[in-house]
């Protein structure tokens, strides 16, 4: 049996996302707005990137910086109208002031994208007790099939151990840990030996695909080597 892991790339246009497919991206998450950690994209964008690509395509609902949902009615409605436009897997999450999981803003989307697969994103890395989150969630009707994090709000360097206890207790089969890890924040390839030797299996970059910032566009050689680095370590 194939133990290849799942390389998701983020793409901010049907540019990144064929340079991202030619060089072995397994899917991408689409966004716009980098500088604001990547908002939600454009209808017409994601129309012309599911034009251009064959491979899954995960699309954020997020209108601004932070974990703060903001305004849920327009979020829906910009749900809504992907979903009629073909999308089917999203990535969203949102965080009350004090850190807690946002319930009424997830559980409002998770209503129009009912049936979609979804990532729970890194806003995990900023609550105030990622258990009781993972928990809440998991009580959800729809709830994610994925979390993207890093382990830490600082990045993989420092959350390594929380990324493989908490992998340790999704193959337990513990509640509330039944989605998927997929690591991503600060990670690099010398992070991958460690991660696939405990049997992650789900990665996920942004500018290690952009060699040149993110100012330049994805770089099918540099999403290569994240993929024969993934294909060549330990699982």
């Amino acid at each position: 049996m194939s133990n290849r892991a799942l390389l998701e790339v983020i793409a901010l246009d049907p540019q990144d996302a064929v340079a991202a497919q030619t060089g072995g991206a397994d899917r991408l998450e689409l966004v716009t707005d980098m500088a604001a950690d990547g908002l939600t994209p454009p209808r017409a964008v994601f129309a012309a990137i599911r034009a251009a690509v064959d491979i899954p395509l995960r699309v954020m609902l997020r209108h601004s910086g932070g974990f703060a949902a903001g305004d849920v009615d327009a979020l829906c409605a910009d749900a809504a109208a992907l979903r009629a436009e073909g999308a089917d897997e999203f990535v969203l999450g949102f965080l009350t002031p004090d850190g807690r999981p946002d319930l009424a803003a997830v559980q409002a989307l998770t209503e129009v994208i009912d049936g979609c697969r979804w990532t729970f994103h890194r806003a995990l890395d900023h609550a105030a007790d990622r258990t009781a989150l993972r928990t809440a969630l998991a009580a959800l009707t729809g709830g994610p099939d994925t979390f993207l994090t890093a382990g830490a709000a600082t990045g993989v360097a420092d959350g390594l151990a929380v990324l493989l206890a908490e992998h340790a207790r999704t193959t337990a089969g513990e509640p509330g840990y039944a989605p998927q890890v997929l690591v991503g924040g600060g990670l690099t390839l010398e992070h991958l030996p460690a991660l696939r030797a405990a049997g992650v299996d789900a990665f996920h970059i942004g500018g290690a695909a952009r060699p040149s910032g993110w100012s330049a566009p994805v770089d099918p050689a540099a999403v290569r080597r994240w993929r024969t680095a993934l294909d060549g370590a330990e699982g």
